[in-house]
This record gives C-alpha cells, structure tokens and sequence, in this order.
C-alpha cells in the first residue's frame, strides 16, 4: 500500500515586474500611469515561473525515499506541497496517515512559550491527544538535549536547540510519514548522526515512511534505499541511490555553477565572498586560496577552509583561529583580499572541493561558501602518504597548517 501517491503534481507561481521609483515626480507619474492602464483593462507584465513540473510518484508505506538536486531544482516546493503549506496548481497528492514535517528551523512553535509548551503544541498541531504527548514527553526531552531549558521561552534557543527538539518531536510524535528537510544542516555532526539513526528506526523497526531531502550525499545514500534526482522542477531520474548521486555529480561537473553556493546561517550576514580561487602550487603540496570579502561592518571572525571529496564528506580543515594561534580575523568594512597558504602533504592524490566558513566568536557559523569547481592534488607517489580519503568526520578530520602568503 502507498503511503504517498502523487499525480501530474505542478506548482506555478506569477512573478510581476513593476518598475520601481527613484523620485517623487516619478512615483506620481507611475501612479497616474497605473490608474490609466487599468480602465484601459491592460494587465501589468507579468511571467509564469513552475517551480515543479508534471511530477509523479509513488512511495510503499516503510521505505525512505530521498530527494537531491541543485539549489532551484524543484525540492524545497515539493515538500512544501507535500506539507499542505502550499496548494498545487495541477496534480492530485494522496498522503495515508498523518504526516510531521520538519521543512524551518522553529516551524510550528510560538516563539514566547517554553519548550515544556511547544512540545503539546506542536503535538496538537500534529493531531495527537493529551495523552499521546505526555506517554512520548520523557523520550522526546531526552533526545532533544534540552531538559535544562525545558522551561524557558524558545525565542532564546539557539538554532541548534530548536533543531533538537522540532525533530525530537516531529519524530517520536507516530506520525505515519515523516518530511525533512536540509534543516539538520544545522545540527552538529553528533546530533546529524543521532537523527539519521532514528530515522533508520522510525523506518525499519515501525514501518513508517520517510522523505529526505539533503545536499549531504552521503547521508542520503546510507538512509535512503530509492533516491530521485530533480532538475528545473521535473524529476530525471528514480532508482538506486548509487546510480542517482552518480547521476547527480555528473550533472554537476558538465554544467558547474558560475559562484559556487552560499549558505547563511542565523539569519543574513553583513559578510560576502566576493572572490574565491584557489590552485595547488609547490609541487602540489600547497593550496594557494585568495579571498575577497566584502562587508557592511568591520566584523571579527574566525576563518575556517575545508576541504571534501566530490560528495560533500568533510575530510581535511584548516583553521586559522586554532591552528595559527589567532580565535578571529578582523574582517574590515568594505571591500578586502586575503591570501593563504594551505599545506596539504598530509593529503592523497585526488580531486577536492573547497569549503569556506566564517565563525564569530560565538562559535556560530555566519556565512558557508561552497566554490562548483575542484583542485587536483597530483605528485609522485611516496612512502606514507595519508589515506585521508577513508576518513571523515566521525573518524576525525585531518588538521592541516594555514598560514598568511
């Protein structure tokens, strides 16, 4: 039996262009120009953009099914239909059984109640009795890691802790199907961990049905047993997870994005990457990385330059506010370039990706950069050279030295 049955799924959205005002003179002449067209019934210029296409699937009750594919391909919509947040403009969803959905940091909670009272709000959101909520309480205050401020109001919860107890609760709440987003991103990698594991369990050991929306490929080929690759709102392809992410890294390497990919977090930064190149220099035992930033503010901030493989797994950091005795960079207003030089002899031969964060000083981390294209490490194969590609973070990163060019 199915426990999400989509059909001929399409969502649209009319995006209006309107012509904007630098004066006063203009502002009025626009207004008049305006109330003219309509008693003349001309309609403003206007175009459809459809966020999905002619979309349709089938998922058996107890399977975890993933979903992946670049920033605007359709993913974040899906669920949001899915999630009844949204209507669909064609298409039928039949969804058996109750469905909680973990799409936003703090979705669903009132930000002025404790999380003692978020937990029976949120549960009532879900369709749970009185009953259903205080039999689960215990289970969820002791996932979410948060019984120490249980009884304080969400709106001083960091994101993390919001994270632990949306899921906790979204979770353990029986809900027959489960939607998640990217939102775990937020978590540490314990915590990543600790939901990929009761996702596993919520799947196999209760029979119910998952969908799982990621960047972190490697988590989606461990959870998932059927991943679908969407692209410009229509789904490409359905199959094995293996076959479907080689699908999707194929993709990613002929049709590479133009600036990489930015993501913020804890809401917008004053910060910018600008400019991010980087090259192997030194017979390849060097990465040479030149940054331009730009910045409302002078801003102290902690650099952090990781590098993964073509899936995303974290495998070598290089931390300036660890590793060159310095906790923050000062990042000056306006616009600024930076230079450094990583040492990577630790590393195998291979191809990297390049990550880049900023951290205040408060360990949170304001701004994610991902640059689309790789660095080749090549050299002459030597005598103890690091398997560093079998590792990631739960086996420990390898630390590698930074230092100012």
């Amino acid at each position: 039996m199915s426990a999400v049955t989509v059909q001929d799924l399409s969502k649209r959205y009319i995006i209006s262009h309107q012509q904007t005002a630098d004066t006063m003179r203009d502002a009025l002449g626009q207004g008049v120009t305006r109330i003219w067209q309509s008693l003349r019934r001309r309609r403003r210029q206007s175009e459809e953009f459809w966020a999905v296409r002619d979309l349709s699937f089938a998922i058996p009750e107890g399977q975890v099914v993933g979903l992946i594919g670049h920033n605007g391909a359709g993913k974040s919509t899906v669920l949001k239909l899915l999630s009844r947040i949204t209507e669909p403009t064609t298409g039928t969803i039949k969804l058996n059984g109750r469905v909680a959905s973990l799409l936003e940091v703090g979705t669903g909670f009132h930000p002025e109640l404790s999380g003692r009272e978020n937990i029976f709000l949120n549960g009532a959101i879900l369709g749970m009795t009185r009953r259903e909520i205080e039999r689960k309480f215990d289970e969820i205050v002791e996932f979410a890691e948060i019984e120490r401020f249980l009884d304080t109001p969400v709106k001083r919860y960091s994101s993390g802790m919001y994270v632990r107890l949306a899921f906790g609760v979204a979770a353990h709440l029986d809900p027959e199907i489960l939607i998640v987003d990217e939102v775990l991103a937020v978590g540490d990698q314990k915590f990543q961990d600790k939901c990929l594991g009761k996702m596993r369990d919520v799947s196999r050991q209760e029979g119910r049905t998952v969908f799982f929306v990621s960047h972190n490929l490697v988590a989606t080929q461990s959870l998932c047993s059927r991943v679908m690759l969407m692209q410009a709102g229509r789904k490409v392809f359905d199959g094995e997870p293996t076959e479907t992410v080689a699908r999707y890294l194929q993709a990613s390497s002929t049709s590479p994005e133009d600036g990489g990919k930015a993501m913020y977090h804890g809401g917008e930064t004053a910060v910018r990457v600008n400019r991010l190149e980087f090259r192997a220099a030194a017979g390849a035992d060097v990465i040479r990385v030149e940054l331009g930033l730009r910045s409302s503010e002078s801003r102290e901030l902690a650099v952090e330059l990781i590098l993964t493989d073509a899936m995303g797994t974290p495998l070598a950091l290089a931390d300036r506010g660890t590793l060159d005795g310095d906790l923050r960079e000062t990042i000056p207003a306006g616009e600024s370039q930076q230079s450094w030089l990583m040492e990577v002899n630790q590393m195998a031969n291979g191809a990297y990706r390049l990550v880049i964060q900023l951290v205040d000083p408060y360990a949170h981390v304001v701004l994610r950069y991902e640059h689309p294209q790789t660095v080749t490490i090549a050299r002459a194969p030597r005598a103890g050279a690091s398997r560093v590609l079998e590792l990631n973070w739960q086996a420990g990163a390898v630390e590698l030295p930074l230092r100012r060019e």
